[in-house]
């Protein structure tokens, strides 16, 4: 029997050594995606996101980087107990990733038809010919107009949409079970980003993937995502839904951000409100923190939040936070208003 779960991450940890002490870049981490979701891992920048799909991927560098876990479940297999042959056979044939900056993921000296054909090459067995002649029906697949005329060009003749669109189709070109998707749309201007997600939403139901959204952007996640999970300072804070993430957040640092998204609507329905930001920053990944971590920032915080350090509680259903104010609602402030 297959497993219930396309991939399950037990404890993950990752600490890399610098010159002021070990980071604690992921701090136990654990979370399950199921066949054909999506599942949005959000945060600020630094707190631990993208470290944690390029462990799933096997891709931290070792010096100076270490990783730890109970498993790295994929399709049943624990990537962490792979050889690094069987690993690289998986990266890119079932597990894939988009990049956040394609121009420095791109190779500047290869022209993009055979940047596309390669994993076909490698992971199907494809001649070169057949695979330039894949590539460029990939690039039409992706809306790159004129696409057999772009095989032969570089990813500086190309602008920075048209660019994501070549990563896309490089990490789907295989049709793998997972896609990775790191910050797609970063730098991208708003119709642009319409369009790629348009794009991901297409393939992904095409194909039956799963996708693992990784992005500090909410309104991408409720565009895109069915289930998230928000990260701070490593580790995981909150778990919902997306309709409970946006109906009823929990955690301090959840409504934090989602107050400081921009908003549109009528006179006294959000509409010219200033932004509230989340105040402080995040604590240096090398301090050891007996309590909660949000602790400095938190506009609720009490004596426990100091002193201990809260597990992921059960809220109401599959909803889940770390916070100590699910043992003591009085705490809650009128911040919340």
């Amino acid at each position: 029997m297959m497993p219930e779960n396309l991939l399950e991450i037990r404890n993950l940890s990752v600490r890399f050594n610098t010159p002021e002490g070990k980071a604690r870049a992921v701090d136990r981490v654990s979370f399950d995606l199921d066949a054909g979701e999506t599942l949005g891992l959000v945060g600020e920048s630094g707190c631990g996101k993208s470290v944690t799909s390029l462990s799933i991927l096997g891709l931290i560098p070792s010096p100076p980087g270490r990783v730890h876990a109970d498993g790295l479940f994929f399709r049943g297999r624990n990537l962490l107990k792979l050889a690094p042959e069987a690993l690289r056979r998986v990266r890119g044939r079932e597990i894939s990733m988009i990049f956040q900056e394609p121009m420095t993921s791109l190779n500047p000296v290869l022209p993009i038809g055979r940047q596309v054909a390669e994993p076909l090459v490698t992971h199907q067995g494809l001649s070169r010919r057949e695979a330039h002649e894949k590539a460029a029906d990939w690039l039409a697949h992706v809306k790159i107009p004129a696409a057999r005329d772009r095989l032969d060009q570089y990813p500086h003749q190309l602008s920075g949409g048209m660019r994501q669109r070549v990563m896309i189709a490089m990490a789907m070109v295989c049709g793998p079970k997972l896609l990775i998707a790191d910050e797609p749309t970063t730098a991208l201007d708003v119709t642009i980003q319409a369009q790629i997600l348009s794009i991901m939403l297409q393939l992904k139901e095409e194909m039956g993937s799963s996708v693992l959204l990784i992005t500090h952007d909410l309104g991408v996640v409720a565009q895109m995502a069915t289930r998230v999970i928000v990260m701070y300072a490593g580790e995981v804070v909150e778990e919902a839904t997306i309709t409970d993430l946006f109906d009823q957040p929990f955690h301090p640092y959840t409504l934090g951000l989602l107050r400081s998204m921009p908003r549109l609507g009528r006179r006294g329905k959000g509409a010219g409100r200033r932004l509230k930001e989340i105040t402080g920053t995040v604590p240096p990944l090398t301090r050891k923190i007996v309590g909660c971590k949000f602790a400095e920032r938190c506009p609720h915080v009490f004596g426990r939040c100091r002193e201990s350090h809260p597990g992921l509680f059960e809220i109401q259903g599959t909803q889940r936070a770390r916070c100590w104010l699910r043992d003591h609602p009085q705490k809650r402030t009128s911040h919340d208003g």
